[in-house]
């Protein structure tokens, strides 16, 4: 039995889905992932999504994104 309420597809799936929602507003943040240490213990936590590092370029269409969405 898998220690983690939450199982690894279903983690998966949301880095996925987040990858398609950015990559809509034209951002790609090349180190998103599955957080894997998140896994790694024996407490049943919720798995992390590592957003890892971007240019300011990236982060700036980000909050342009998230403004946008904010102002509907």
């Amino acid at each position: 039995m898998h220690p983690h309420p939450h199982t690894r597809h279903e983690t998966d799936t949301c880095v996925e889905d987040l990858r398609a929602a950015l990559a809509e507003n034209g951002i790609t943040l090349p180190s998103l992932g599955v957080d894997l240490p998140t896994f790694a213990g024996t407490l049943p936590t919720r798995p992390l999504i590592a957003l890892g590092n971007c240019n300011q370029a990236t982060a700036r269409a980000l909050i342009s994104a998230l403004r946008k969405a904010a102002a509907r």
